[in-house]
């Protein structure tokens, strides 16, 4: 049985700019997966969904806006991360398994008519979930983020891959500070630490730029059989990748070019600043947001 670990409460006592009450849903496995609800309950639901190595603070400055617009804003911390439990074994870990691990989720909270708002690895898992479960999302916007199936890696994401296996320290709110164009204060920088208390608790983050579809990997057929599906999508699919993140820039011509919903909409923006696009321009992250559900008529 692989040991899990729990962040103690007190680590988040002090976050800043985060009042959102914690849900918790206690998946098949035991695993226990924190999520936000804000806004109406019966508001359109807006699924954000993090990545690696952040978890839900990172749409902070996201969430208010967006609830107080009337939609209903969910944004989960994925299994790993968070307040979310963390297997401490990488070897727990898979595409697949969180794949499946949010889906269970999903589908216990009983969402339809979804816009999911995904960068990073929120995009990895958010659009194999649109992919499973199409009928039930209404409209997609994607930033930094993409759904790799066996391409060779860019430059800067090999670099990535090989200082997440080797470096001998992993510092979280260190590498979101690089990840952004903006300074970070002490506190913010902290506060992306705060899930990680113990070294076997990074378990996840350590892992999850091995388990990217990038060169060969086991979860290739699975990325193919999710193309076919999206290469059926004719709801809004709005890109608005950033115009400073070198390990995705360009991704977004793959989606302009093969879903159908990403053609023939002018909503299709760029964005300033770097990877972790929420902390350099959450407000344009939002307009795209608001815009797309109106596109959408929801």
């Amino acid at each position: 049985m692989t040991k899990v670990h729990r962040t103690p409460d007190e680590r988040f006592a002090d976050i800043p700019d985060y009042p959102f009450a914690p849900r918790y849903h206690e998946l098949a496995s035991g695993l226990r997966l924190h999520y936000l609800d804000e806004g109406p309950r019966e508001g359109v639901p807006v699924l954000m969904m993090h990545g690696e190595p952040s978890w839900s603070f990172l749409y902070r400055k996201m969430i208010g806006p967006v609830a107080a617009a009337g939609y209903r804003v969910l944004a989960p911390d994925l299994i790993g991360f968070g307040k979310s439990d963390k297997p401490t074994d990488k070897a727990g870990f898979s595409y697949a398994g969180h794949v499946g691990w949010m889906l269970e989720w999903f589908d216990a909270i009983g969402l339809d008519r979804v816009m999911l708002a995904c960068q990073d690895w929120g995009s990895l898992i958010g659009l194999r979930m649109v992919a499973a479960r199409p009928d039930r999302f209404a409209a997609v916007v994607l930033s930094n983020g993409g759904l790799p199936e066996g391409q060779e890696p860019p430059a800067a994401f090999a670099a990535w891959r090989n200082f997440s296996k080797f470096s001998p320290v992993f510092p979280i709110g260190g590498i979101i500070q690089r990840g952004t164009t903006t300074e970070l204060p002490r506190e913010v920088v902290a506060a992306y630490d705060a899930p990680f208390d113990t070294r076997a608790s990074k378990a996840a983050a350590r892992v999850f730029p091995s388990l990217v579809p990038l060169g060969p990997n086991e979860a290739v057929p699975d990325q193919k059989q999710a193309w076919t599906v999206l290469e059926r999508f004719e709801r809004p699919f709005t890109c608005c990748f950033s115009d400073a993140d070198p390990i995705t820039r360009g991704g977004d011509r793959l989606f302009l070019d093969r879903v159908p919903g990403a053609r023939g909409h002018t909503l299709h923006r760029t964005l300033k600043g770097g990877h972790f696009i929420q902390e350099d321009d959450p407000e344009g992250f939002v307009a795209a947001i608001l815009e797309t559900a109106a596109h959408a008529g929801v």
